[in-house]
């Protein structure tokens, strides 16, 4: 293969995982304001399958997906300051808004969504972390407001945000309270949840209110419309419940005077919202440095196996994050 040619995943209509493909392309060059990574992990994450089936905004094709990214500096645009070739870097929000993403060998990527990788922290749990842990900061800190001793209930705590947010809401000293399949529940424990709870159960709600002693404060869902209401009815007075995801576009109460009559708050946010990522990634990689995060990685697939990665971060329960590694 030429050196100016590297391997990357594309597709060229949207569709099922099936439209993605390796191929051999051109080599990227660098923005002005852009650095140009050698990858050493991406992410695989549910909105890399919305933007390649089109549900999202659809992206102009042929496309590289891969919103997660981390690796090492191989060139700067002219205008970048503070990297510089060698530099292990990592970050999100590539792969939509006109930019191509990492499930490639190279990948270029603009500054304000990249920093610095700590030293000690691996790069491919680096890769992993991106949406996942980003999003459970802005939900936790930003919106939730999350406060030492607080209750706070977090719905999948296996899942890519729900084990990054049971480990961020222990860091800041909240009391944890998580549910998942039973097969989770010792490894959910280990990273500081106090209460972990069968989603299955039918007593579900009860148990949370006794675990949170009549009430949760802060509530992180991943499935409006199975919990919107639940969220309500598990919440104390003045509890802030964030919704980051469902399954049905169109969740709803049977009865929202039970969130009235507590003055519940809800937010509503996406990550590609997020001011500056530069924030929330900082805050992941000082959590990452010194052992109060660490990013699952359940497991690895190279190029050719990413239309098996998309299929399986929608349909397989795992602990953790799928990753790329090219």
């Amino acid at each position: 293969m030429d050196t100016n040619e590297m391997r990357a995943v594309r597709l060229h209509e949207h569709g099922d995982a099936d439209v993605l493909q390796v191929e051999e392309v051109d080599r990227p060059e660098p923005a002005a304001d852009e650095l140009l990574l050698e990858v050493a992990a991406a992410g695989v994450n549910p909105v890399d399958t919305y933007f390649r089936d089109g549900s999202y905004t659809p992206v102009d094709v042929p496309f590289t997906p891969g919103v997660d990214v981390a690796g090492t500096v191989v060139e700067t645009g002219p205008t970048v300051e503070n990297f510089e070739d060698g530099d292990r870097v990592y970050g999100t929000g590539i792969g939509n808004g006109g930019f191509q993403g990492a499930y490639a060998e190279y990948a270029t990527v603009p500054t304000d969504r990249v920093i610095h990788l700590p030293d000690g922290v691996d790069v491919t749990e680096a890769g992993a972390a991106g949406v996942a842990a980003v999003t459970a900061w802005r939900a936790l800190i930003d919106h939730a407001d999350l406060e030492p001793a607080e209750y706070c209930l977090i719905h999948g705590g296996s899942g890519g945000v729900g084990h990054a947010a049971v480990q961020i809401a222990a860091a800041v000293s909240a009391r944890v309270i998580t549910t998942a399949a039973d097969e989770y529940h010792d490894a959910l424990a280990e990273y500081g949840a106090e209460t972990v709870l069968d989603y299955g159960r039918d007593d579900l709600a009860d148990a949370v209110r006794a675990a949170a002693d009549g009430g949760v404060d802060a509530i992180l869902d991943h499935r409006l419309d199975d919990y919107l209401q639940f969220d309500a009815d598990v919440a104390t007075t003045g509890a802030r419940v964030v919704g980051i995801g469902e399954n049905s576009p169109d969740p709803g109460f049977s009865n929202d005077g039970v969130a009235r009559s507590k003055d519940v708050s809800y937010q509503f946010m996406s990550m590609f919202n997020t001011p500056d990522l530069r924030v929330p990634l900082r805050g992941v990689a000082s959590l990452m440095e010194t052992g109060a995060l660490s990013i699952e990685v359940a497991r690895t697939y190279d190029l050719e196996a990413a239309a098996d990665a998309q299929r399986a971060v929608v349909n397989d329960s795992v602990l953790g994050k799928l990753v790329i590694e090219p």
